[in-house]
């Protein structure tokens, strides 16, 4: 219900006055005044009435004006799918799948809204439609012939919607591009990234799509410490704060978790840590990460080492106590067993 309202406050948030507004409101007006029209013409008009014979096209009248019918033909189809298209996706707005199949089923409702059209317009010039549907049947054999792609494009999108693949605000990966799913048509998908680029791919040459959005992502920070810097030190100061670091962050899920030694640097003895979150959230838990450690380092006098050229004493480091060394150990064991879930494999592929 909240994603509804949203909606509606989102459609009058950027209220201007245009010609496309102007436009818009005429053709709501024009509807209204047609549903009204058609449900309570009987009451207005004779049964004999030429305008409401041709505008009530579902009536057995033989005489009718042809303009009027037209008319009436196009208010009505596009109107309904027009409608039925609105309601489809203000119903698809709380549900978290299936957007994608509302988008499909959009799509053809708006396509056989102008086929059915079109025929109906034909039929109000007098024009055998019967025969038109068998030439067309016909031809559409023919053109399906050469239209192959066309049709592999149709039903790889249906497999895509039907399989559960990936729905619409999934964030995908294809062809080292990155981005949201924006929509999922009969015929194509589209995909936007952070930056507002939208790529528009054939439905049939998805084949090679990695769904991000399915399962957790990892976040994995690595930060590096001095050599003279008691590494066991540096653990037991992480067991005492790594929980403030995860309330801190609340994309966090699940973590963080100390991952132990990542590398023995130039200058530095990376250390790592990896927590899993969302895939929308991921790049920002770890920038978070960053900050967060960098901080708990400089309360605790933990340097981060950086090029520079010493022209006094070096540091004399602290060593870590008999409690800490105890401490480390029992952290780093209990880190190892809650992070097992957590191949590396995943870890070597960030």
């Amino acid at each position: 219900m909240e994603s509804i309202k949203n909606y509606f406050k989102n459609l009058f948030k950027d209220f201007k006055f245009s010609s496309e507004f102007v436009v818009k409101c005429l053709g709501y007006l024009i509807l209204i005044a047609y549903v009204i029209l058609m449900a309570f013409g009987t009451l207005v008009f004779s049964p004999t009435n030429v305008f409401w014979r041709s505008l009530n096209f579902f009536s057995k009248a033989a005489q009718y004006n042809t303009f009027v019918r037209i008319v009436s033909y196009f208010i009505f189809f596009l109107g309904a799918s027009w409608a039925v298209r609105k309601v489809l996706k203000l119903i698809a707005i709380p549900l978290k799948k299936g957007k994608a199949i509302v988008e499909i089923l959009c799509s053809l409702i708006k396509y056989v809204a102008v086929i059915m059209l079109l025929f109906c317009v034909l039929k109000a010039f007098g024009v055998d439609t019967t025969a038109i549907l068998a030439g067309i049947g016909i031809l559409g054999l023919i053109v399906g012939l050469g239209a192959q792609p066309l049709i592999a494009d149709i039903l790889a999108g249906l497999f895509i919607v039907f399989e559960g693949v990936f729905d619409v605000g999934d964030i995908i990966v294809y062809g080292g591009f990155r981005g949201t799913v924006k929509e999922i048509g009969i015929r194509t998908t589209q995909i936007v990234d952070t930056s507002g680029n939208v790529k528009i791919i054939n439905n049939s040459n998805l084949k090679e799509v990695i769904n991000m959005t399915d399962q957790l992502s990892l976040a994995v920070c690595d930060i590096g410490i001095e050599y003279g810097e008691s590494l066991e030190r540096v653990e037991a100061i992480l067991k005492a704060h790594l929980d403030e670091v995860k309330a801190a962050i609340p994309d966090i899920k699940e973590g963080p978790f100390y991952k132990g030694v990542a590398e023995l640097g130039d200058s530095a003895v990376v250390i790592r840590f990896a927590a899993q979150c969302e895939e929308g959230a991921r790049y920002q838990v770890e920038r978070d990460m960053n900050r967060q450690f960098k901080l708990l380092f400089d309360k605790n006098n933990i340097n981060i080492p950086f090029p520079q050229i010493v022209l006094n004493q070096p540091t004399t480091f602290e060593d870590a106590t008999k409690k800490q060394q105890k401490d480390a150990k029992s952290f780093v064991a209990e880190q190892k067993e809650l992070s097992k879930g957590i191949a590396d494999s995943d870890l070597n592929d960030v």
